[in-house]
This record gives C-alpha cells, sequence and structure tokens, in this order.
C-alpha cells in the first residue's frame, strides 16, 4: 500500500525479489526462492516520481505490467452502503458489539458525504460510529459527517473533450443529468458496464456528483 511513499532502501529489496524471486528472512543466514504476485497502491503519479528521481525507474517498470486506475469513491456512491456494510460487520465482530445496521438517515449521510479521504477514510467513519452505537442501528448522530444542506438542482456546464468524441461526451452527460448522477441507470441507458462508464467519465472530467440534485 502506498509504494509511491517506499524508502529507496525498500525499493531496492523488492525489486531484487522481483528479479531473482528470492527472499531472506530476518536473521537467516541463506536465502528462500519465493514465488508471489505483487499488488501495488499509490495515489502518486509514479512516472512524475520516477522523472523527479523519486522512484527507481527499474522497480517502476518491473511494477507497471497492469494498471488498474480506481475512481474516488465520490464517483461510485453506489459501492458506499455495500463497503458500509462490509466495514461495520467487521468492526462489530472486532469489538464485540451487537450493532447489525444503519437508521436510513445514516445510510442517507454515508451516501451523502464527498468523502475525500476515499475508501479509507470510509473505514475509519464506520469504526468510530461502531464504538459509538448505544443500540443495534447506527444513527446519523453517531457519524461524525455534517448533514447535507436541503438539494437544489444546479446545471451542468461540461468541460470541453480533447481529442475525444463530442457526440459521446454529450451522450453520457444527457444520461448523467436523465438519471441526476446515478451510475447504474446511466449505465444501463449507455449499455456500458458501470466501469466503462467510470473510464470514459474519467476521460471527459465528468463527475457524477455535479449532476444530482443539491
Amino acid at each position: 500500500d502506498e509504494i509511491g511513499d517506499m524508502s529507496f532502501d525498500a525499493q531496492v529489496s523488492l525489486l531484487r525479489v522481483l528479479q531473482e524471486g528470492e527472499i531472506t528472512r530476518v536473521g537467516a543466514k541463506q536465502s528462500r526462492q519465493v514465488d508471489v504476485r505483487i499488488i501495488a497502491a499509490t495515489h502518486r503519479n509514479l512516472s512524475q516520481a520516477v522523472a523527479e528521481g523519486a522512484f527507481r525507474e527499474d522497480l517502476y517498470y518491473r511494477l507497471n505490467v497492469l494498471n488498474l486506475s480506481v475512481p474516488p469513491l465520490r464517483m461510485r456512491r453506489d459501492d458506499i452502503p455495500l463497503l458500509a456494510r462490509h466495514f461495520l460487520q467487521r468492526c462489530a465482530r472486532s469489538l464485540r458489539k451487537a450493532v447489525q445496521g444503519f437508521a436510513p438517515d445514516a445510510l442517507a449521510l454515508l451516501s451523502a458525504h464527498g468523502w475525500p479521504g476515499n475508501v479509507r477514510e470510509l473505514e475509519n467513519v464506520i469504526e468510530r460510529a461502531t464504538n459509538l452505537a448505544m443500540g443495534e442501528l447506527i444513527q446519523s448522530a453517531d457519524l461524525p459527517l455534517e448533514t447535507p444542506q436541503r438539494p437544489t438542482l444546479r446545471a451542468y456546464q461540461p468541460q470541453p473533450a480533447q481529442d475525444l468524441s463530442s457526440h459521446e461526451m454529450h451522450a453520457i452527460v444527457a444520461a448523467l443529468t436523465s438519471t441526476c448522477g446515478n451510475i447504474r441507470l446511466a449505465a444501463q441507458k449507455l449499455d456500458v458496464s458501470r466501469g466503462g462508464l467510470y473510464n470514459k467519465m474519467s476521460r471527459f472530467g465528468l463527475n457524477a456528483a455535479d449532476f444530482r440534485e443539491r
């Protein structure tokens, strides 16, 4: 996790594992062969870090075999209830609390939040709420989040696309507008997968939150 923050010494060690397929345990005198697959995550632009000398170029190309770009949580709000319930189950089991779910207003508050800290922020919020909950359901008062103001519809002005099809962009804008930013319904209208729609929105600089009522 956050491989872009790894020290140069650690980068050298990891590169050796990837190149030679072996490790030396702490305190051991002999190395041993390992067969592993590395999945690395980072919030940094590693290619830029390589250009600036902050990340080893050879390790970057060893790692960059398959690149997966995960949209921020605010662009996949349909995932918020699923992730929240997952974290709740795990925290309740760890803390030995009989919390089983969320009150409707609490779930609505979670879905409306902007989540600048993405999934990690959501996990921390759920852990705190599980600690504070007094009953079987987490209430909105248990969440350290501000209640959003009453919605008002805001017109969306699309950003100009560069070297991309304006027809495709306008089709996506129309679908998001008609569904008030609901990714699942918009994807159905466009006959594409949710992941495909996220990718297209990212290319055009579109944000689902801009199409929702505020």
